[in-house]
């Protein structure tokens, strides 16, 4: 064999040895039914892949990093239940957060499952915006539900047993995406989220998230809520129980005071307590409706990671019952 065919090889034995990665590299441009394609896929490591989307329904790009499971390359024809992990607003390493923060990489080696982190921009509330009926874009409901879960199953064996997990605004988009795709997701969680739009006091908390982010035209979401309270009605989780009946619910919550995960002399927040407020408004609607949930209000602790990998762990064997797994 000449050096020059060695040398052109050696990439591909590179590939092999790091888990596969080429059986992936045929995802390069898999599309989803309104053309969303993958136009770039970076393999970061055996299990951590990297997707650029050129998405219709943003209008733009959009990232997406995907954790597979241990043993996805040697398995080239099984597919995979699929847990979405939303994140919160505001955080600038965006769809990389979970990853990042959390040792959900590691938590999820021993388990079955292919783990979908999707970009929700600065603050995308994981909704489609109104934008005074002027523009069908940014569309993040859409890239997330259909483009990203299509490319998903289409190019990286995503299956159809599927769970949606999130924190803050992303647990409202796990319980937004819950309601208003019903059976999509067998369970959906959401942790120190805000569930209820409509309480007393969220609707400023909402806007505020949005100014924090440069989006001062905070009508631009779902219109003012006063004059357009049947559009936040539309989008709002706690006004729609009955479309959640069915699926498996997790919600959890601190109080906002420093609690066992904080530093030594943290401070407590709002953000956690108005998240509480949010959050005791929808599972007393759950009960009053009888639907059942698995609820964890578990006292002093922040809006901060550490608490939302915690929920995670203890939230596994609602989310593992969805996907098949063992909890």
């Amino acid at each position: 064999m000449t050096r020059l065919r060695i040398a052109l090889l050696m990439p591909m034995v590179a590939v092999l040895l790091a888990g596969g990665v080429t059986a992936a590299e045929a995802s390069l441009g898999t599309t989803a039914d309104d053309g969303a394609k993958v136009v770039q896929e970076t393999w970061l490591d055996a299990r951590t892949v990297d997707l650029k989307i050129d998405s219709p329904a943003l209008g733009t790009t959009g990232m997406v990093r995907l954790i597979v499971p241990s043993g996805w390359a040697s398995q080239p024809t099984r597919t995979w239940p699929v847990l979405f992990l939303l994140h919160g607003c505001c955080e600038p390493v965006d769809y990389r957060s979970w990853d990042q923060f959390t040792d959900v990489k590691a938590f999820t080696a021993n388990k079955d499952a292919l783990v979908v982190m999707p970009t929700d921009g600065p603050a995308g509330m994981y909704t489609k915006w109104w934008n005074f009926g002027l523009s069908s874009t940014p569309d993040w409901d859409t890239f997330h539900t259909a483009e990203v879960r299509q490319i998903v199953e289409r190019g990286y064996r995503g299956g159809t047993r599927r769970a949606v997990a999130g924190l803050s605004i992303g647990g409202y988009g796990a319980l937004a995406y819950a309601f208003q795709h019903q059976g999509m997701f067998g369970a959906a969680a959401s942790y120190s989220g805000v569930p209820d739009t409509l309480y007393p006091g969220i609707p400023a908390w909402i806007a505020g998230i949005l100014i924090r982010t440069g989006f001062y035209n905070i009508v631009s979401l779902w219109g003012d809520v006063w004059s357009m309270k049947p559009l936040w009605s539309a989008h709002n989780p706690a006004d729609h129980l009955g479309d959640l009946r069915g699926t498996a619910l997790y919600v959890s919550c601190g109080n906002g005071q420093a609690g066992p995960l904080d530093p030594a002399g943290a401070q407590g927040d709002v953000l956690e307590t108005s998240a509480l407020l949010s959050s005791q408004s929808f599972t007393d609607k759950l009960r009053l409706a009888g639907i059942p949930a698995t609820v964890d209000y578990y006292g002093p602790g922040t809006h901060s990671w550490p608490y939302w990998q915690r929920a995670l762990h203890n939230s596994w064997p609602v989310l593992a019952g969805a996907l098949g797994l063992p909890a």
